[in-house]
């Protein structure tokens, strides 16, 4: 799968990124896993005229000393869609930005 990681973060580090996270995105049902929505005007190809599929997502997760952002669009009600699919490149950019501002926000620099 491709996936964007960010690896050697301190444990004082996850904690920040953890509330981070909890504050702004949805709950998996697992620990440490979050739901990036994708907007509506960057849904892709693959996920138009799936409108019962909705909503789209990329996987986060959160592990003991790095971060993962999946660049796999993901349908929030259909696990097994041909709308999912690789992220356009729209979308990788957006999952790109999202992560860089946690980043920032969080004054992180892993």
């Amino acid at each position: 799968m491709r996936q964007y990681m960010i690896d050697e973060i301190s444990f004082l580090e996850r904690d920040s990124l953890d509330s981070y996270l909890k504050r702004t995105l949805k709950p998996g049902g697992l620990e440490g896993v979050y739901f990036l929505e994708i907007p509506p005007d960057l849904i892709g190809p693959e996920q138009i005229g799936h409108g019962d599929c909705a909503p789209f997502y990329c996987t986060v997760v959160l592990e003991e000393s790095a971060i993962r952002f999946e660049l796999l669009v993901r349908s929030g009600s259909n696990m097994h869609c041909t709308c999912i699919a690789q992220a356009t490149a729209a979308q990788r950019q957006f999952v790109l930005d999202f992560a860089d501002r946690m980043l920032k926000e969080e004054m992180i620099s892993a």
